[in-house]
């Protein structure tokens, strides 16, 4: 149990909303997840204390429809909302609500939102970085660099020599009133482009760079909690991490059905200097979808530098038996042998 928090709504859907499920249950907190009538039965769901249907398929109807994210808490008693997604976690309108429902918002307030992320949008540079913002300022910090495949985000992983020094902007974040998660894009200027809130996908970086709970950390942002809470709040070396998203290349609108096992492993398993975690969106027998986009996986991994990291990352990932499924799998496996070959790109 975070202070006040007992229980959250969960405001999402696949692998990242599994991994905020599976963290609730490691820091004793109850977690309601939420469906539309096409995922009654998908895993999120399963794995959940509670769940409840939000309504038909199109996700503007379920998982995006604000008022029903909100009715849903209410129904279900829950202390706070978490959203997951940057698309909801950046929503001004869906934090009011949350908050004159008297709810915990689960993010930065409506007004910073407002002001710097209220668009919802992913950050899409090549290079950003991510952070906890508290009262305090930025802590965990983490530069990121980035690949992706036609506009989706694929792979993200600390850079050997780092980004240099941070946008001026960025350090006013804590300033401005931003508390909680943020992963920041940064223009070729080097100037501060995009801000989102929510569990994108580089917030794996960030955990398995220092060794945190990235649902811990905006639980404590949410009721107040700050750094000074925590005497283990800035490890003296971070690790280097990456992270890494196996998704399905059936057509879009294509259904599927998942029947083989995907990459699952939680935290805390390995010993010594390197972990590998993954987070799966589906158990074998479980239906993918249409309606959705198919993310069918998530992989991070720390080690001492990053070669190692893409290593440990592509021996999970180039071991997948048969899934039922077409993936991009090995497209994703040739960045990481680029990146284990140290073939990374230069951020100057």
């Amino acid at each position: 149990m975070v202070q006040a928090v007992e229980s959250v709504l969960v405001a999402g859907r696949g692998p990242m909303a599994c991994a905020v499920i599976r963290a609730c249950g490691r820091l004793g907190v109850k977690s309601v997840a939420v469906c539309s009538e096409a995922e009654r039965d998908a895993r999120h769901v399963r794995m959940a204390d509670e769940s409840v249907l939000l309504g038909p398929a199109p996700a503007t109807e379920s998982y995006l429809d604000e008022r029903r994210l909100v009715e849903a808490a209410r129904r279900t008693r829950v202390d706070a909302v978490l959203p997951v997604p940057p698309v909801l976690a950046g929503s001004a309108r869906l934090a009011a609500a949350v908050a004159a429902a008297g709810l915990t918002w689960v993010g930065p307030d409506p007004e910073v939102l407002e002001r710097l992320g209220g668009d919802g949008v992913e950050p899409a540079s090549e290079r950003g970085f991510l952070a906890w913002v508290t009262a305090e300022g930025l802590h965990h910090v983490t530069p990121v660099l980035r690949d992706r495949a036609g506009g989706t985000p694929r792979l993200s992983w600390t850079p050997p020599a780092g980004l240099g020094p941070l946008p001026a902007a960025a350090r006013r974040l804590s300033e401005v009133g931003w508390r909680g998660l943020v992963t920041v894009g940064i223009d070729p200027d080097g100037e501060l482009a995009e801000v989102a809130a929510g569990f994108s996908l580089d917030m794996a970086v960030l955990e398995r760079a220092h060794g945190v709970d990235a649902v811990e950390l905006s639980l404590r942002s949410a009721v107040g909690a700050g750094a000074g809470s925590r005497p283990d709040a800035e490890p003296a070396a971070p690790r280097a991490a990456l992270a890494v998203q196996l998704r399905s290349t059936l057509p879009p609108g294509t259904a599927g059905r998942v029947t083989g096992p995907l990459p699952d492993r939680p935290p805390g398993r390995e010993a010594g200097d390197t972990e590998v975690v993954a987070v799966s969106g589906y158990d074998p027998g479980d239906r993918l979808d249409g309606w959705y986009d198919a993310l069918l996986a998530t992989v991070s991994a720390a080690a001492p530098d990053t070669p190692t990291a893409a290593r440990e990352a592509t021996e999970l990932l180039s071991g997948l038996p048969e899934t039922g499924v077409p993936h991009d799998g090995a497209a994703v496996c040739e960045v990481l042998h680029r990146i284990a070959g140290a073939l990374v790109p230069d951020p100057s």
